[in-house]
């Protein structure tokens, strides 16, 4: 068995734990067919999965006999030491009545629900009523015909973006209305809506109950949630798997579906926006099916091999596997069944990281245009990477002391790591530019325009600007000018010199510079990029991150 992710609240008293008791909110269940695991539920949203035995002892504890009558009434191989052993994990897991806080748990509700690192859950509704009325329509949607229809739809959206291939890179690459952008997010929640939806459909057409729906801030990102937790009691794992998959399922339908309207749609904003929309729930889809994050097609990795918590035992093993190459020891293999779990753990390990810095290399310079707010905020952003890698390696450290790791080659490790990375910061040099924009005037003038929070000491008389065409995902260079006076004057600008809306309002306070050259760009509004040379890494990450949150 394996009880993780299990937050303790009071600790039993040791008249509890000698004769235990269940806990009011906990349910054991049987299994549905034979060789299939028991579960245990606790509360509405969280199971265990365990062998017989333990669950056998779980419905047995009633706070009436100590360990050695739980023993006898048993039978082997239960001893007094054993159940001991089997209470505790019992108790650390939250199943057991602790003296009281049983009740209090089963009243306080779930409505809103806080998710560690960073989640929070609003409850709606319980849709379990609504799909069980919807059950007919489920059944007549679960046929191979409506997944030929699906297989069709899926393929040609996808056909109908490739016939498209000009049309799309125009999209993605020029700024769009803001009603085109608002049309998009709240599509793009409703088809979430319909996402979440689909676990649900699936789960109740093979018999499990969703607990709750609602909306959740997702790292601060409004997104809907479904519980389908109940899943894990579903005997077939295959089931399971197709829970899993039925989101992106449902959500690869939709972008197949507007993808094919694309091809009948005539007005330019909605085109664009349509065509912005497919590319986006696609994307969004291919994403939640990596199996190295906790989102869909992790849940049916998961499933299909019957190992929970897969994660994280797969990045205990990654762990493990550094620090004994680190600082040696002997370690245990959580998953030693797999003999790609330490390569998948380390995967896991090093995706949420590239998935930051993949998002800070796109969306870092965008942000920052907008002044001192839009640096704070990859300000903040860079410090929650810098507190988890601090963690990562802190527990590390920990893996190697519990496997006995000596400390004299700890201590020596740390100062080659840390001298590693001293050496890539100061001998890795790395091209630094200034983001901003540039506003033509009505006229021929052309002027560089930056934000308050932007490095100026770059911008001297002479300096070359490149400018830009720059649309959600994809910029196109349309002119290059110079700076004809590096004596700036505030000014303001409208919002679309800074990022990819079409808007002439929202004006911005900024600092501009006029520009003079030949290649001036047909637009009126764009951004530009000013190159300033290579950096040491060090100080090309205090120049582009740091430093731009402190100027005002």
């Amino acid at each position: 068995m394996s009880f993780r992710n299990a937050t303790a609240t009071r600790e039993p008293s040791p008249a509890a734990l000698a004769r235990p008791r269940i806990a009011e909110d906990v349910t054991v269940h049987t299994p549905d067919k034979e060789g299939a695991p028991w579960v245990i539920q606790r509360g509405r949203h969280q199971y265990f999965r365990v062998q017989a035995d333990l669950a056998r002892l779980a419905r047995t504890v009633d706070g009436t006999r100590d360990h050695a009558g739980l023993a006898e009434i048993l039978g082997p191989p239960w001893t007094p030491d054993v159940v001991g052993l089997a209470v505790r994990k019992l108790a650390d897991s939250r199943l057991l009545d602790d003296g009281g806080t049983g009740r209090k748990r089963k009243e306080r509700g779930t409505w809103i629900r806080f998710v560690p690192p960073l989640t929070l859950q609003f409850t709606i509704l319980k849709p379990e009523r609504v799909l069980r009325r919807l059950t007919p329509l489920i059944r007549a949607l679960a046929h191979r015909t409506a997944a030929v229809g699906a297989a069709v739809a899926v393929l040609g959206g996808l056909l109908a973006l490739a016939a498209q291939g000009s049309e799309l890179h125009s999209a993605l690459s020029q700024p769009l209305p803001l009603t085109v952008y608002l049309a998009v997010a709240c599509a793009m929640l409703a088809t979430t809506c319909v996402h979440e939806m689909g676990h649900g459909a699936v789960l109740t057409y093979y018999g499990g109950r969703p607990s709750r729906m609602g909306v959740m801030l997702f790292y601060l990102s409004p997104a809907f949630f479904c519980d389908v937790s109940d899943g894990w009691r579903l005997p077939d794992k295959a089931h399971r798997v197709r829970v899993a998959l039925a989101g992106i399922t449902t959500q690869a339908v939709i972008a197949g579906g507007t993808g094919i309207a694309t091809l009948f749609v005539d007005d330019a904003s909605v085109h664009a926006g349509l065509l912005v929309f497919t590319v986006s729930t696609y994307v969004s889809g291919l994403l939640n099916l990596l199996p190295f994050i906790k989102l869909d097609g992790y849940i049916a990795l998961m499933s299909h091999l019957d190992l929970p918590h897969l994660r994280d035992r797969a990045m205990t093993d990654g762990r493990r596997f550094v620090a004994k190459v680190l600082f040696g020891g002997r370690y245990s293999r959580e998953l030693p069944q797999l003999p790609w779990s330490v390569i998948y753990g380390l995967a896991c390990l090093a995706f949420p990281f590239y998935i930051v810095t993949s998002a800070m290399r796109l969306w870092a310079d965008t942000v920052q245009r907008l002044g001192p707010i839009g640096a704070s905020l990859v300000l903040f952003g860079i410090g929650y990477f810098l507190y988890h890698l601090g963690r990562g390696f802190k527990r590390l450290l920990s893996e190697a002391r519990a496997a006995g790791a000596r400390t004299w080659r700890m201590c020596a490790a740390t100062l080659l790591t840390l001298a590693a990375v001293s050496a890539l910061l100061l001998w890795v040099r790395l091209p630094y530019a200034v983001s901003g924009g540039y506003v033509r005037n009505s006229g021929s003038e052309l002027n560089l325009v930056l934000p308050s929070s932007a490095d100026r000491s770059v911008i001297t008389k002479g300096t070359t600007v490149e400018l830009f065409r720059s649309g959600l995902a994809a910029k196109v260079k349309t002119g290059t000018a110079v700076v004809a006076d590096a004596q700036g004057k505030n000014t303001t600008a409208p919002l679309s010199a800074f990022l990819p809306v079409q808007t002439d309002g929202l004006p911005q306070l900024v600092v501009g510079y006029r520009l003079t050259g030949a290649d001036i760009p047909v637009d009126r509004v764009g951004t530009a990029v000013v190159n300033a040379g290579e950096l040491p890494l060090w100080n090309w990450l205090y120049s582009k991150y740091v430093a731009p949150a402190w100027r005002w």
